[in-house]
């Protein structure tokens, strides 16, 4: 239980200068991001297994309690806005609910049973990816989700900084991130949580981008439901066609605001025949451009 230890260097930390003191915790962010790196060939398997079951309509399912359950519900609430992600595809597993979000509910971890029967009350398949979040790798609910998430054959996925944890015992993947102890013994908020929501960002990240909802490193599916995002989706678009972002936003109102239709659009393709295009491409905008390039010639 490395992520329990007392880190000698801080055991005067309250006796610091304020300045010393976040220096400190500073430093100890940065060594959170550094640990990740011996996990990437983890996270990049994760990945390839999870982007076939999504491909097949699976679901993204985040599980966890406490720090770890919350890094989960930023993390997926996010996918629906930036890559319209459907939100029916996006799944939380809190222990003790979702008011647990902003209320403490510290007994509802520990109990595998309840981690169990959430998988069941979101009839968890095959074709799902289910992301068990822990620190400690030691909490019965997640180890509950996971267990069950498993059984059922989903992809799993668990995220720990302890080697060793039990909770990798019942994981297809195991991305373990030493984040070793902490500034404040056993506030696995601080590094911990750090290390897990960049993981759980790379994770999102590049199922999104393989599964064709990024371009030219822009966000090809976003939804544009208001101004800010209007003027952005139009912006995108001129980039991409290499037109005026006037003329961009006309390709977007004869494309009904999606934002792959406009482009091919905005190529010289009607909308009935883009939308037909990206249909067949399973909606890769990359794939789509370059058919109509070949189809002209």
């Amino acid at each position: 239980m490395r992520t329990e230890d007392i880190n000698p260097r801080y055991v005067d930390l309250d006796s610091w200068s304020t300045a010393e003191m976040i220096a400190a915790m500073h430093e100890e962010q940065l060594a959170a991001a550094t640990a990740v790196r011996g996990a990437l060939g983890a996270i990049t398997a994760a990945v390839e297994d999870a982007v076939p079951a999504l491909k097949r309509g699976g679901r993204i399912v985040y599980a966890g309690a406490g720090t770890s359950g919350r890094i989960g519900v930023q993390d997926g609430s996010e996918l629906p806005p930036t890559f319209d992600w459907p939100v029916d595809r996006v799944v939380f597993a809190m222990a003790g609910g979702l008011d647990a979000l902003t209320r403490s509910s510290e007994g509802a971890e520990d109990s595998a049973e309840a981690g169990e029967q959430a998988m069941a009350d979101v009839k968890v398949s095959a074709n799902d990816v289910v992301i068990g979040i822990a620190a400690s790798g030691t909490t019965p609910f997640t180890i509950g989700v996971l267990r069950a998430a498993k059984a059922a054959g989903a992809v799993t996925i668990a995220v720990a900084s302890n080697p060793g944890a039990p909770l990798f015992e019942v994981a297809r993947h195991r991305i373990l991130v030493e984040t070793g102890s902490e500034v404040i013994a056993g506030s696995t908020r601080m590094k911990a949580g750090t290390a897990h929501k960049i993981v759980l960002n790379l994770i999102s990240t590049a199922m999104m981008v393989k599964l064709g909802r990024v371009y030219c490193g822009l966000m090809v599916d976003m939804r544009a439901r208001n101004a800010k995002l209007r003027r952005r989706a139009a912006t995108i678009v001129g980039k991409i066609v290499g037109c005026a972002e006037s003329e961009a936003t006309r390709h977007l109102d004869a494309a009904g605001g999606d934002l792959k239709t406009a482009v091919l659009i905005g190529f010289g393709l009607p909308r009935g025949k883009a939308e037909q295009l990206l249909e067949r491409h399973a909606g890769s905008l990359r794939a789509a451009i370059n058919a109509s390039k070949a189809s002209n010639g």
